[in-house]
């Protein structure tokens, strides 16, 4: 394989970077021989693009590629440390290459999402009048980190984690190709140790070589006449798998949404997998458990009442236990949590009311309902001709508690699911014209 790194002194990753698209490992869906950005590239062409993607899934490399098929000078700025400084600099030597030597720029932006918005503004006019080709790299959602100005004039492409079966390919390859892998004494990669760090590298090439270089480098320091990587020196030297998750980024967001999705879902096997992919990434408990105390009413409600008590007594006992004992208690509310019967029938209510509230209207309370701490207001009929429940049998007497323009409205409408389906029963049978009402009219009841 050919690599655009060929300084022995590189890292394994950096070595092993193709310097064609075709050698390129993965993204198929985006560089497969018959799709558009690979046809662009291949015939010189190159439009201003953000990469987003994971990292170790190929962005640096593929602008890098990129920049060689546009015969581009390429110019590498890191957002982390570069300023507009950096920035006037290279769009000043962007224009000579233009001017002088009738040759493009390739400006390559790694993190560009950690650029404010005047550093960003500050590469509209170049990506505009074409003096630059920019290539942003980003692990983040443009959507969320890019100024919609600079979103407008540049394509978005997506790039996946690459899978165990490809990185596995990667790995073979670097053993296949690697002049300091094969230096004497020559190296057995045992082909269970390649599937091991095809795996922990979770979808990241970078992390993977890296792997598999150190090991290869531990392997003959054990034994310098026949070194062997094995399973065991793998975990050794990789020690623990560190889990990709950024708590402030979009996968802290996706994360939750899959615990949430799956609880709602009533999976506590895939509620019990994203929870703990939380916690072995960092995340703050106190985050999560907050987030299934609102499922706990969102989500399940009177169909299950108790859920809401559970989800107060996990988090009072993480409070208490602390990690990592206290995790137990936040797994066996997910699993409960799961398990339990759903309806948002208290959610949709919540919604309705809401809206009847703020669509401007805003009767008075009537008269009958009404505080009556004055002589004065009772002269004025406060509290009149109301009807105590408790002195009617059953302690129920249909009154109305409504004023007179609302008198048809109904917000919550019970489902007969688990424990609600008593509590549906009981408003029936106490309020059965407003619930016929309701049912003529049956409001959409998705959220």
């Amino acid at each position: 394989m050919e690599s655009l790194k060929t300084d022995l002194f590189a890292p394994l990753a950096e070595r092993m970077r193709p310097s064609d698209v075709t050698n390129i490992i993965g993204q198929d869906e985006i560089l497969g021989s018959d799709k558009p950005l690979r046809k662009l590239l291949e015939n010189g062409k190159c439009p201003s693009m953000i990469f987003w993607g994971p990292p170790g899934c190929g962005k640096t490399t593929l602008a890098l590629v990129a920049s060689r098929y546009a015969e581009a000078e390429f110019f590498q700025l890191s957002a982390v440390s570069a300023g507009i400084k950096d920035l006037k600099e290279v769009f000043e030597n962007a224009r000579k290459f233009r001017n002088v030597y009738g040759k493009k720029t390739m400006l390559f932006i790694d993190e560009i999402h950690r650029f404010n918005k005047s550093q960003q503004d500050a590469l509209l006019p170049h990506v505009e009048n074409g003096n630059v080709i920019l290539i942003g790299a980003t692990t983040e959602n443009p959507s969320f980190e890019v100024i919609s100005a600079l979103l407008s004039r540049v394509h978005v492409v997506v790039l996946k984690s690459l899978t165990p079966e490809k990185i596995l390919s990667i790995l073979n390859k670097a053993i296949e190709s690697d002049i300091q892998l094969n230096r004497n004494p020559k190296i057995n990669v045992s082909s269970d140790a390649l599937s091991l760090i095809s795996v922990l590298s979770a979808g990241d090439a970078r992390i993977a070589l890296n792997a598999l270089e150190n090991s290869c480098e531990a392997a003959r320091q054990i034994n310098d006449v026949t070194p062997e990587v094995t399973v065991n020196l793998v975990k050794e030297v990789t020690q623990k798998h560190s889990l990709r998750y950024d708590k402030s980024g979009e996968e802290h967001y996706n994360l939750i949404s899959a615990l949430h999705k799956s609880m709602r879902g009533s999976d506590p096997d895939a509620a019990l997998y994203w929870l703990y992919r939380m916690i072995e990434g960092g995340e703050n408990c106190r985050f999560i458990l907050r987030r299934m105390i609102r499922f706990a009413s969102e989500d399940i409600g009177m169909a299950e009442p108790f859920a809401l008590t559970q989800a107060m007594s996990a988090a009072q006992a993480f409070e208490y236990l602390g990690p990592p004992e206290g995790h137990l208690a936040i797994a066996q509310l997910a699993v409960y949590l799961s398990a339990a019967p759903k309806s948002n029938s208290l959610y949709l209510s919540e919604k309705r009311v809401k809206q009847e509230i703020r669509s401007g209207r805003e009767p008075g309370v009537p008269v009958h309902l009404r505080n009556a701490p004055t002589e004065l207001m009772k002269e004025h009929g406060y509290g009149k001709a109301y009807r105590y429940p408790h002195d009617f049998p059953g302690a129920f007497v249909r009154e109305t508690y409504f004023p007179e323009e609302l008198s048809d409205a109904v917000f919550y409408q019970p489902k007969s699911l688990g424990k609600e389906k008593a509590t549906k029963e009981r408003l029936m049978a106490l309020w059965p014209e407003k619930y016929a009402r309701a049912n003529e009219k049956k409001i959409d009841e998705r959220d």
